[in-house]
This record gives structure tokens, C-alpha cells and sequence, in this order.
């Protein structure tokens, strides 16, 4: 990320226990200090640990020990890591908590691309951060969440897939509706 020409104006990053979502702040804190990237974790809304905290906010780290199953599941976790919290919690600059369907359109749009990309087999847990992006760029009723992530036009987001298709039936029926 020191080789890129610009620096992106926000990171969207998913988060399960939070050692990605940590790792990759730390390095932004490290290498841009004050001038990081606009930092936003993003969870399964049915376990969502940090953003619970954060909305519930006592300095304590929350763990949502039950919760019905999401497509997410490399994202499942419901605990934050005591290592990941602390950072997360003093750095982050945004926790957004996403359903299902969040996912399943960042699954589609990577799995269709447009005439000139490539396409991107991305599964659940890798693509939640572009159904966000396309959601909150798109859709009027996430126009709070929008203004929230100071998101614009100008803005360059970076995101990172960081699974394949982990069941290809699954992903058969999300990305083209195959039964």
C-alpha cells in the first residue's frame, strides 16, 4: 500500500473475531497516522461483537454467545479477540453491522461483472464490504449511512475479498440462482 499512487479514502474490512480487521488497521495507523483512510469494520449483523460494543459503549468488548446462523460463516464468531479489541476500538472509525442479503449482493455483482472487468468469485465472508459499498452508494434509505462514512463521489474505497467460493452450490444459488 506504500506504492500506491494515492492513499484510498476509506477501508471497508470485514470482521470476525477482528486479527484481520486489526492487522490490517494497525499497518494504516503505522503507516498513514493521522492521515489513514476513513476505517470501517463490518460484521454479520446477527453477531455483530464490535458494533454492539461500540453502540452499547462502556469501554468493555461485548460477546453475543447465541445467535441464528448467517451466510457469513468465516465471519461467525461473536467474540472479539481481547488482542483485536483495544486497537479496534481506540482506531476504527466506523462499525457497520450487515444482513444477509448485504452479502449476496457483493457476491453478485463481483460474480457479474461488467463488459471490460473480471469477474471475481468472491464467497459470503469476502464480499459483504462491496454489497455495503454498492448499498450505501445506491440505495436512498442508507443515505444516513452514507453521510456517516463521509462517502462522495471523489471517494476511493479500498476493499479486500478474502474467500473463494467455500461451497459452490451455495454460491451457484446466490450468484445465479441455480437450484
Amino acid at each position: 500500500m506504500s506504492r500506491w499512487p494515492a492513499i484510498p479514502t476509506h477501508i471497508f474490512v470485514q470482521c470476525g473475531v477482528g486479527s484481520f480487521a486489526s492487522a490490517l488497521l494497525s499497518y494504516c495507523v503505522e503507516l498513514w497516522g493521522e492521515q489513514r483512510p476513513i476505517f470501517a469494520v463490518v460484521e454479520p449483523a446477527v453477531c455483530a461483537c464490535y458494533y454492539q460494543a461500540m453502540r452499547e459503549y462502556d469501554g468493555r468488548p461485548k460477546t453475543i454467545k447465541s445467535y441464528p446462523p448467517t451466510l457469513m460463516a468465516g465471519l461467525s464468531c461473536g467474540e472479539p479477540s481481547s488482542l483485536a479489541w483495544p486497537l479496534l476500538r481506540d482506531y476504527a472509525d466506523a462499525f457497520v453491522a450487515c444482513e444477509d442479503q448485504i452479502t449476496q449482493r457483493g457476491m453478485r455483482i463481483l460474480g457479474n461483472s461488467l463488459a471490460g472487468d473480471d469477474r471475481v468469485i468472491s464467497g459470503e465472508s469476502g464480499a459483504v464490504t462491496l454489497g455495503l459499498l454498492a448499498g450505501v452508494s445506491e440505495c436512498p434509505e442508507y443515505q444516513s449511512v452514507k453521510t456517516a462514512l463521509q462517502l462522495n463521489s471523489a471517494s476511493k474505497v479500498l476493499l479486500i475479498s478474502t474467500e473463494g467460493d467455500t461451497d459452490p452450490v451455495s454460491y451457484r444459488q446466490i450468484v445465479w440462482g441455480e437450484i
